[in-house]
């Protein structure tokens, strides 16, 4: 009969006891950490290739000659004034480097510098004609052949963008800043005289030219390559002046006044190009080390 007092004892407390422990929370490993997308942001270095078109804006050469030494049996020639279109076209592409900083969620300043080889170049003709009393030369038909190129050129300019919280990943900014590159300037003339003989000339200019260049463009960076830009932008670029002086000299008769002659040009063109960048950021903070558990 004891033996009964002690079973229904021992049962009652392993009952109590499994009710009891079905009450206590449970303990579960925590959630995986899943760190939050990161905040895009155009801050950092990039470099990349551009390729695009330059074209030139009208402009027109102008130049003149004027005959210095006087003739044998008669008066001197005046000369004469004339202008070459000078129309620049041609193919233009390179590399680009530069810092962006973005200070806001709505602007970013940076720097970028370029250097581009080019296929920009015009050719053109001139002629004047001009009736004078001057013997024994009379009238003379003079006509001016002149060709331009740029065979490379670059930029170090600044840019400012504006950008959208809700689109962060496009800017659109302007760009200007300083401008140089390699002009090629050739002409040569020839001055035709109805009695008889004819002048002949040329000259060449060779050499860097500096000046300005003003512009904007539109830059994208796809959210699935964030290393990753692409862009298309517009300059307007002027190098400056060149003057070409040359002397022409008299073929028949040798005896015959020879000119001085000055071409004057502005290299002035559009540009409009397309071009990827690659992105990255050596100043970024490194990423939290997570604890492993």
């Amino acid at each position: 009969m004891t033996k009964f007092p002690v079973a229904a004892g021992i049962a009652l407390a392993l009952v109590a006891g499994s009710a009891l422990a079905a009450d206590l929370p449970t303990r579960k490993a925590p959630p995986a950490y899943i760190p939050p997308p990161p905040v895009f942001s155009w801050t950092g270095l990039y470099g990349g290739v551009n390729v695009g078109y330059g074209f030139g804006d009208g402009t027109i050469s102008n130049g003149g000659w004027a005959y210095i030494s006087p003739a044998v049996g008669g008066g001197l020639p005046a000369g004469g004034l004339w202008n070459v279109p000078n129309n620049l076209n041609g193919v233009t592409g390179g590399g680009q480097i530069g810092y962006n900083y973005q200070f806001s969620p709505w602007f970013v300043i940076g720097l970028e510098a370029d250097v581009q080889a080019a296929d920009i170049r015009s050719g053109g003709t001139g002629a004047v004609g001009a009736a004078l009393s001057a013997v024994p030369f009379g009238p003379h038909f003079a006509s001016v052949n002149a060709s331009h190129r740029v065979d490379w050129w670059g930029t170090v300019r600044g840019r400012v963008g504006v950008t959208m919280p809700s689109w962060p990943n496009l800017m659109v900014y302007g760009t200007g800043g300083f401008a140089y590159g390699a002009v090629n300037r050739t002409v040569s003339m020839v001055d035709v005289f109805t009695a008889g003989g004819a002048v002949s000339g040329g000259g060449i200019f060779d050499n860097t030219q500096t000046g300005w260049t003003a512009g904007g463009g539109v830059e994208y960076t796809p959210m699935a390559f964030p290393s990753w830009s692409l862009k298309v932008e517009y300059l307007y670029t002027d190098l400056g002046s060149s003057r070409v002086p040359f002397l022409g000299v008299f073929t028949a008769p040798v005896n015959g006044p020879n000119f001085a002659a000055e071409d004057v040009v502005s290299t002035r063109f559009h540009t409009v190009r397309a071009g990827v960048n690659w992105h990255f950021n050596p100043f970024a903070p490194s990423a939290p080390v997570l604890a492993k558990y």
